[in-house]
C-alpha cells in the first residue's frame, strides 16, 4: 500500500512540473512571436541650457533651438574676466620703479653708463727653471778586438838549410810548420825564430806573436 501511495505522489509532482514548463514555454512563444509591437516611445526631451551670463535671464532653451546650418548648437558664453583687466597706466608705480637705484656689486646691465667691475689681478703662473743637463762625452766605440789565435808554440826544429820550423799545438793536434805554411786551414806562419813565432789569422788578417812555451 505504501509503494502505491508513493508512486501516486511522484506522478503528481511530475505532472505539476510538466504543466509549469508548458506554461513558461507558451509565454515565451507569445511574447516573442505572437504579441503586437509595442507602442512607439516618445523621443527623449532635449537638454536644457541655461544662460548663466550676468545680464542674461535664467530662461531655458532647448538644444535644437538656434542650431546652425550644420545642425550643431551654438556655444554659450558663461562668463568673462574682463572686469579683472585694467588698461589704465599707473604712473606712480612706474616712477617708483624708475627711482630705484642699483646697489649690487657687479655691473648694472640696465644702464649704458655703468662701468664694469674692476678685474682682479690674477698672478701669472711662473714656470720652474729648466734643469741644465751636462753633455755626456761618450768615448768612440771601435770595432771589437780580434779573438786570440788558438795555437800554442812549444818547440823549434832546425832544418839542414838553417831554417826554423815551429811545433804548434791546437787542442790535441800537433803541427810542424815553417814560414809560409798554413795550419788548420786558417792560420799562416809568417816567421819562426828560436824564441817566438809570428802567426796571422787569415779570416781577419790579425797577426799575433806566440812566445815559446817550454812547459
Amino acid at each position: 500500500m505504501k509503494s502505491g501511495v508513493e508512486d501516486k505522489k511522484k506522478v503528481a509532482i511530475a505532472g505539476t512540473l510538466g504543466a509549469v514548463a508548458v506554461i513558461c514555454l507558451g509565454y515565451i512563444i507569445w511574447d516573442n512571436f505572437l504579441s503586437s509591437p509595442a507602442a512607439t516611445t516618445a523621443p527623449p526631451a532635449a537638454p536644457v541650457i541655461r544662460d548663466m551670463t550676468p545680464n542674461g535671464s535664467a530662461s531655458a532653451n532647448t538644444g535644437r533651438k538656434g542650431a546652425g546650418a550644420t545642425g550643431s548648437s551654438t556655444a554659450k558664453k558663461v562668463g568673462t574676466t574682463a572686469a579683472q583687466l585694467d588698461p589704465t597706466l599707473h604712473m606712480e608705480a612706474m616712477k617708483a620703479a624708475e627711482s630705484l637705484e642699483y646697489s649690487g656689486s657687479g655691473r648694472n646691465i640696465f644702464s649704458m653708463t655703468s662701468a664694469p667691475p674692476p678685474v682682479a689681478n690674477i698672478p701669472k703662473p711662473i714656470a720652474p727653471p729648466r734643469p741644465i743637463t751636462q753633455p755626456v762625452n761618450l768615448a768612440p766605440v771601435g770595432p771589437p778586438p780580434p779573438p786570440p789565435i788558438n795555437l800554442r808554440f812549444f818547440g823549434v826544429a832546425t832544418r839542414s838549410n838553417g831554417q826554423h820550423q815551429a811545433f804548434l799545438l791546437q787542442g790535441d793536434d800537433v803541427f810542424l810548420a815553417g814560414s809560409g805554411d798554413v795550419v788548420a786551414r786558417r792560420y799562416k806562419v809568417v816567421t819562426v825564430n828560436a824564441t817566438s813565432a809570428v802567426v796571422m789569422d787569415m779570416t781577419n788578417n790579425n797577426q799575433q806573436t806566440l812566445p815559446l812555451v817550454t812547459q
